[in-house]
């Protein structure tokens, strides 16, 4: 990064596309980086821990899986709606970061109980932390500053630069070493973060506090209002605690909860007396509907697409055999080379004024998704006869569902900041989160489709190549269909969706 004053504003110039970026873009990025290895440090070895560790079921261990990931990305509902009313966005960011850490050692301690708790600690942790460090990306530009999208995907990379280093580093040593290798390294990538965050506090000056509401009561019941969210955050873990051992009832708070939160979004969107902000409000709920779409069929990675993997890709490489989990770093290392590409690409485009729309990206994104699962259902067709499929066609596969990710994640990031009315961006932030959460939901609902079995029961011993493959191949073939025509379909509405922006590109 740049050593440019980071001040609140952004320096004038002739050129904003040209302006280099805020030095504390770098602070950000570095700690969302290792707040990203710990996470998905951590839910690599998850599964593993349950079945191997504990000993549960698969059924059991995919339920409470289920579970933490939904909640993981729920929480940050509430983190950003306390950000924009009461703590700002520093010290929500801190508090999360304090959490995730106690969190991830305390998995170190192999206690059924502990461990609940630890799931726990890093839920409410994420609800803080996660969308109140976007938010405060966010807050380093002006609405219409053209940097913004590149630093969106600047910051992205840093998530998968996380994303793809955590599975390799923890995984190898929680399987090799023992399960408290893994975790404890996770805490310590939580901490590393953390501390960076702490040294940034000096360039967030002016950045990072809610807005002055006059009037607003300082404390109620003797306790000021922030020592009620220490209070509430507490009774929270504990009611978190309870709830991850619950999966059914996690899934159906979770439609409960977003229903609530949209019609709170759409109560307040007509409450708003300018049309301009109207609009913009009710574009950015609409494209985050859209995202739900992308997320439900983009999240078989870990579940529908790992198993496809497993049975009937073949993995063989300079005479051995590459671990299917090895895989979930592919799209992690599609992000790293390809975001430099795209954040260049896109402020290239800006300055000759040939940038495409929000609402075009995100077509462009779910289009390229649906690609890439038409490249896997095309794979899988052409290899009826052994059921392995060529590598080539995972690969290919990952790349497009890479490239679609950077059309529609950071650029959903962005919007949410750039849309959002003023005071509710880090609770607009947590709704974005929240859309991800329930297309989690949905992806388990939608890979149940692939399952294998036999008189209704799952097979006990692995089934055949053969007898798996075009299981997978007609699902994705499917989902390929499906994301390709709502695709199109946004490609069709994105002008009358980009004029209700009122000049937010």
């Amino acid at each position: 990064m740049s050593a440019a004053s980071s001040s609140s504003a952004p320096p004038s110039g002739p050129d904003p596309a040209r302006r280099p970026h805020p030095r504390v873009l770098g602070y950000l990025l570095f700690a969302e980086t290792w707040e990203r290895f710990s996470y998905y440090g951590m839910r690599a070895l998850l599964v593993f821990y349950l079945t191997k560790g504990f000993h549960f079921s698969d059924s059991a261990a995919y339920a409470i899986y289920g579970s933490y990931t939904a909640l993981v990305y729920a929480t940050p509902v509430l983190g950003g709606m306390l950000a924009d009313r009461l703590l700002g966005y520093r010290k929500a960011v801190l508090i999360g970061g304090v959490l995730m850490a106690l969190g991830h050692f305390a998995m170190v301690v192999q206690n059924r109980q502990v461990f609940y708790g630890a799931l726990a600690l890093l839920i409410c942790g994420n609800g803080f932390f996660k969308p109140n460090i976007s938010s405060l990306v966010g807050r380093l530009y002006e609405a219409d500053d053209p940097r913004r999208d590149s630093a969106f995907t600047i910051f992205y990379m840093g998530i998968n630069l996380g994303a793809f280093l955590a599975p390799i580093a923890c995984g190898y040593l929680g399987e090799r070493l023992g399960w408290h290798w893994g975790f404890g390294l996770a805490g310590v990538g939580m901490l590393l973060g953390l501390l960076v965050f702490v040294r940034a506090q000096p360039l967030l000056i002016g950045l990072s506090e809610p807005p002055a509401r006059p009037g607003r009561r300082a404390n109620l019941a003797g306790l000021s209002l922030e020592a009620w969210v220490y209070v509430g955050t507490a009774l929270a873990v504990l009611v978190t605690w309870q709830l991850v051992q619950r999966a059914a009832l996690v899934g159906s708070m979770l439609i409960v909860f977003g229903v609530v939160v949209f019609v709170g979004l759409c109560v307040y969107l007509l409450r708003l007396p300018q049309k301009v902000e109207r609009d913009r409000l009710g574009v950015a709920l609409l494209l985050t509907l859209f995202s739900v779409v992308f997320w439900s069929f983009f999240e078989q990675a870990g579940t529908s697409m790992s198993l496809f993997t497993d049975r009937n890709v073949d993995r063989s490489l300079l005479g051995g055999l590459i671990p299917a989990a090895w895989f979930q770093s592919v799209n992690g290392l599609f992000i790293l080379l390809l975001a430099p590409v795209f954040s260049w690409f896109w402020l290239y485009l800006s300055r000759r004024r040939l940038e495409p729309s929000t609402p075009l990206k995100f077509a462009f994104g779910i289009v390229l998704l649906g690609l890439g699962f038409a490249a896997l259902y095309v794979g899988a067709e052409t290899s009826r006869a052994t059921g392995v499929v060529p590598m080539f066609w995972l690969i290919l596969c990952y790349l497009l569902h890479s490239t679609g990710e950077l059309c529609l994640s950071p650029i959903g990031l962005s919007m949410i900041t750039k849309l959002a009315p003023r005071g509710v961006t880090g609770m607009l932030m947590g709704a974005w989160f929240l859309a991800i959460s329930f297309a989690q939901y949905v992806a388990a609902l939608i890979a149940q489709l692939t399952g294998v079995t036999t008189h209704g029961a799952l097979t006990a011993s692995p089934p055949k190549p053969t007898e798996t493959v075009m299981v997978y191949g007609a699902v994705f073939g499917s989902i390929g269909w499906i994301a390709l025509g709502v695709g199109a379909l946004l490609v069709l509405l994105s002008p009358l969706i980009a004029r209700r922006m009122h000049g937010v590109h």
